[in-house]
């Protein structure tokens, strides 16, 4: 591969990890909040 080629791969890869990484951050705090409405919603 020529040196252009493995730069902008590296470049996506770690765009894509990064991005999921955020996707991932977020998922588990929205379940945080669900989790804690449903314990509140019990609770009552």
């Amino acid at each position: 591969m020529s040196r252009l080629t493995k730069i902008l791969f590296v470049i996506t890869l770690l765009t894509t990890f990064l991005t999921g990484c955020n996707a991932t951050r977020g998922f588990g705090e929205d379940l945080q909040h669900l989790g804690g409405a449903i314990e509140r919603a019990a609770n009552k």
